[in-house]
């Protein structure tokens, strides 16, 4: 097994239950975890024989473009298709921040955590 991590995916998106926010837009940070058998392609040297982190890219790139208003339903549509466009991954974590969230205070980022495993 091993791991591959595509980290600080920063994106531009449209997300919040407040009507400035989908309306005005926020920065967000993107980071993702995948586990996977990496033992064939590390043998085979084939991009075909592991995970694609560009197809990783992609997909949270295209999954942030679609408005929501809570970040805990972007994260498990990006979770979802991974495990649907990657047969290779067994087990995923995504983390999707909200920076300078409009809560009322100094705070840096709002972060959510979500992590699921194949089902077989």
């Amino acid at each position: 097994m091993g791991i591959i991590k595509v980290e600080n995916i920063r994106v531009f998106a449209h997300h919040g239950c407040l009507k400035e926010e989908t309306k005005i837009g926020s920065d967000y940070r993107v980071d993702l975890k995948v586990k996977a058998d990496l033992q064939p392609s590390a043998t085979t040297d084939k991009l075909s024989d592991t995970v694609d982190y560009v197809l990783l890219n992609k997909i949270i790139k295209e999954e942030m473009q679609i408005p929501s208003y809570l970040l805990e339903t972007v994260a498990k549509r990006i979770l979802n298709r991974i495990f649907r466009e990657d047969q290779l991954v067994t087990k995923a974590t995504v983390c999707v921040s909200k920076l300078n969230p409009p809560i009322g205070g100094d705070v840096e980022k709002v972060t959510i955590k979500m992590t699921e495993r194949r089902k077989t």
